[in-house]
């Protein structure tokens, strides 16, 4: 899939190795063990936050 015309940002986060544990067990239990869209999910909360 071409992103290019979305004009996106890349950033690097560095995770704890007990953040990460975290992260898998919520991508464990809500999808289906799915790191990347735990993370996405996690990441669109914490930007709602900073919003408000």
């Amino acid at each position: 899939m071409n992103l290019d015309h979305l004009d996106l940002e890349e950033v690097t986060i560095e995770l704890e190795e007990a953040e990460l544990e975290q992260i898998d067990d919520i991508a464990f239990a809500e999808y289906r063990d799915n790191r990347e869209a735990a993370i996405r999910d996690l990441l669109d909360v914490w930007l709602k936050g900073r919003e408000e």
